[in-house]
């Protein structure tokens, strides 16, 4: 089998016949993977995003003021400004105790959660769609994930080195090729989720659309979970190199989280079992 670096080696940048797009496809390469460039932050920048985002896990509460005290009592040299800044790389979503009074952007799209008491009891009822930041040696990535909710089954999954709308478009397109579609859809008000073209794909295919609290990251708590199962079983273990390394790494957890990790919560069956007993 023809591994990922020499797909890629394969793709021609300059062919008058296919686009590199179509290129991609044919060659099951993403095109984030295949124009992946490290991104240039300082050693100490790296070393302090990888401290937010274990520290996330802790205290999901903390704000900037906080977080600035808890770095300079560590030893770094940090002004709230860069702590900002940096807390926007690593997407860090402050929970706040109760809903923020600050202005909504009146040009994205707002809906309600619709998620509150509601019963989840099968398979492609509601899936839950999130982005974390994925440190590296050098550089990092995001990444992003569907689950369904009921069977905890990530139905589809992807790496870039950018936040955008076209990119979580891209992934829902591809999870609804791949599994139908389900009734109910939530992400957080993150602006990827709230563009015209990501709100426009879930109404085409008839999907209602929920939308945690702004400031409530535990509206979503079933990916908040995923995402430390990510990190402290696969990330946090391991020093991916580049992009590469990191693809590879997480298509092995993935197909283990998937189809060997069993929850006690499922009563101890995998979510591919789960997602396939309620289909």
């Amino acid at each position: 089998m023809i591994n990922l670096e020499e797909r890629k080696d394969m793709i021609e940048p300059d062919s008058s016949v296919l686009s590199i797009s179509i290129q991609c496809e044919m060659l099951s390469v993403s095109k984030s993977s295949f124009y992946y460039v490290p991104v240039g932050e300082s050693d100490e920048n790296l070393a302090i995003m990888r401290e937010l985002d274990e520290q996330y896990f802790s205290t999901p509460f903390y704000g900037a003021l906080r977080l600035t005290a808890i770095l300079i009592l560590s030893g770094y040299k940090v002004n709230i400004k860069r702590v900002r800044r940096l807390m926007k790389l690593v997407n860090w979503q402050t929970i706040y105790r109760e809903p923020r009074t600050t202005i909504s952007d009146k040009t994205h799209y707002k809906f309600p959660y619709l998620l509150k008491g509601l019963k989840i009891e099968k398979c492609n009822q509601v899936w839950a769609m999130d982005i974390t930041y994925i440190p590296m040696k050098k550089g990092f990535m995001y990444l992003t994930a569907i689950i369904d909710l009921h069977s905890r089954y990530v139905v589809h999954w992807s790496l870039s080195n950018s936040m955008s709308a076209d990119w979580c478009t891209e992934v829902l397109k591809e999870a609804i090729k791949n599994n139908g579609t389900p009734e109910i859809f939530n992400t957080d008000q993150g602006s990827q989720f709230t563009s015209d073209i990501f709100i426009n794909t879930l109404i085409d295919n008839n999907i209602k659309i929920s939308m945690d609290g702004k400031g409530r990251a535990l509206d979503n708590i079933f990916i908040e979970r995923l995402w430390r199962s990510v990190k402290y079983e696969n990330v946090y273990l391991n020093v991916y190199e580049n992009g590469l390394s990191l693809w590879e790494g997480l298509e092995k957890y993935f197909q283990f989280y998937n189809h060997v990790r069993i929850h006690q919560s499922l009563d101890y069956q995998t979510p591919k079992q789960r997602y396939v007993l309620a289909a």
